[in-house]
């Protein structure tokens, strides 16, 4: 049994390090230098910064364990000092209890984890101190173990494990359990096919973009009922993590809640992030609030009973990430694609978690044309068909081949009123005339288009 974490004025990495710590030979460097760049931060390896202030680490050894231990000490206190950074630890840096405390009190740490053989093949033959002999290495990865586990708060193997740690977002098949009151928000039509996966009161919403309203709100606020000790629970498509989250942001100026994605759309993009919101006459989201899941947990069984439909749907975001990330996703096997797009959309989060530093609005591609064609058709063209025209627009925009979107995807021109879409197209949320358009596949740009040339984007979009 898994038990769901509570809630963090900010969750995993947000605002915090991102400290990897393991034993020798983990790839805690190559790790580290992968997800720094994924997240646009720094990146410190305290062994090369020991090794740039102080000298060679096998010559400070020869001084003593006791005096590199000092001056190791030193340089992890300075690293966490600094802004928000991806650091890489040596593989005995744990063992002092000041680094301990520092990390608790402004990292997120994630444990590499490593076979000990493969450990020792890969740094067997150095001039590392600690590995010169293979039976006193092995009873060193033994002693370790206990210390590592008790300072981590996640496990990882690769860059995609550390990513989904930092925002908390769990892969796999698994039950619940609570350590308090919980009030579950669930797509009823999702409660016809599956049980909440907790226990606790259900408050059932509309399917779809139905439940995305003031009105379904202001009864969530209502009948929610609960003290701030509580939490909510999410279950149900990106619609439904999209109300419930506004819902616990503004219920007694906030509740923690966690999200369990029950579709493509919500396991890839709109359960990931902490954006949250409801749609307004005036437009999509306009309404909203960021509020960070505690955790998100993804389990592909939901998808076993997913209309056709919905999953085609959530096939816009994967070709999306795709499309920014320069990968051909949505190729690969199911688990692997839901991994790799959940990740990249963390990376990114973890970049700009508020879209202050304008690196977020890359996940936008797409979306404001969708948005607007969503509106002006008074939300009768679903999420997904509207993203995937949405993307058609972008490439077009952008001078490239839209092949991809036309093959995976097949979008075809809705029924909209154009005067409408335009009209929710130039108030959108991000700006009038900026979107998001592609150098080339995994080169996003966020830039501005003549009116001129998005309003015949658009209408190409729409049905004569």
């Amino acid at each position: 049994m898994a038990g769901l974490p509570g809630a963090d004025p900010l969750v995993g990495a947000l605002g915090k390090h991102l400290a990897l710590i393991g034993f020798m030979g983990a790839g805690k460097s190559t790790v580290g230098r992968d997800v720094a760049e994924r997240t646009a931060r720094p990146f410190v390896d305290t062994d090369e910064e020991i090794e740039r202030l102080h000298g060679s680490i096998p010559e400070l050894f020869e001084r003593g364990e006791a005096e590199f231990r000092r001056l190791e000490e030193q340089v992890v206190a300075e690293a966490l000092a600094g802004p928000p950074a991806v650091i890489a630890l040596g593989g005995g840096a744990v063992l002092s209890e000041k680094t301990r405390e520092r990390l608790s009190a402004h990292a997120y740490t994630v444990l590499i984890e490593v076979d000990v053989d493969d450990a020792w093949e890969r740094v067997r033959g150095s001039n590392r101190p600690l590995a010169r002999d293979a039976d006193a290495f092995r009873r060193l990865f033994e002693d370790r173990q206990e210390i590592y586990g008790a300072s981590s708060q996640w496990t990882a193997n690769d860059p995609e494990d550390v990513l989904l740690g930092a925002l908390r977002i769990g892969l796999g098949e698994g039950s619940w359990t609570v350590a308090g009151p919980c009030v579950v928000v669930a797509d009823e039509k999702v409660l016809q096919l599956h049980s909440p996966p907790v226990e606790g009161r259900t408050l059932a919403v509309p399917a779809g973009e139905a439940a995305k309203t003031l009105a379904v709100v202001e009864r969530l606020w209502k009948e929610i009922d609960a003290e701030r000790s509580s939490w909510l629970l999410a279950f149900g498509g990106g619609s439904t993590t999209d109300v419930a989250g506004f819902a616990a942001a503004t219920y007694k100026r906030g509740l923690r809640w966690t999200a369990i994605p029950t579709t493509l759309t919500g396991m890839v993009d709109a359960a990931i992030g902490g954006k949250t919101g409801i749609n307004t006459e005036e437009g999509k989201n306009l309404a909203g609030a960021f509020s960070f899941p505690s955790a998100v947990f993804v389990d592909r069984a939901y998808l076993a009973t997913l209309p056709a439909e919905e999953r085609h749907a959530g096939m816009a975001e994967v070709v999306k990430t795709g499309l920014l990330a320069g990968e051909d996703v949505w190729s690969f096997g199911e688990e692997a694609m839901i991994r790799a797009c959940a990740a990249y959309k963390a990376g990114v989060v973890l970049s700009d978690p508020f879209e202050l530093e304008g690196r977020r609005t890359i996940l936008n591609l797409g979306h404001t044309f969708a948005h607007a064609l969503e509106t002006g058709s008074g939300y009768t063209v679903k999420h997904g068909e509207a993203v995937a025209l949405g993307l058609l627009a972008a490439l077009r925009l952008s001078g490239l081949e839209a092949t991809v979107v036309e093959e995976v995807l097949r979008p075809e021109p809705v029924a909209a009123d154009r005067d409408a879409a335009w009209a929710a197209l130039k108030r959108d949320k991000k700006g009038e005339g900026v979107f998001v358009l592609l150098e080339a596949p995994g080169r996003p740009v966020v830039t501005t288009v003549s009116d001129g040339d998005a309003r015949r984007a658009l209408d190409a979009l729409i049905r004569k």
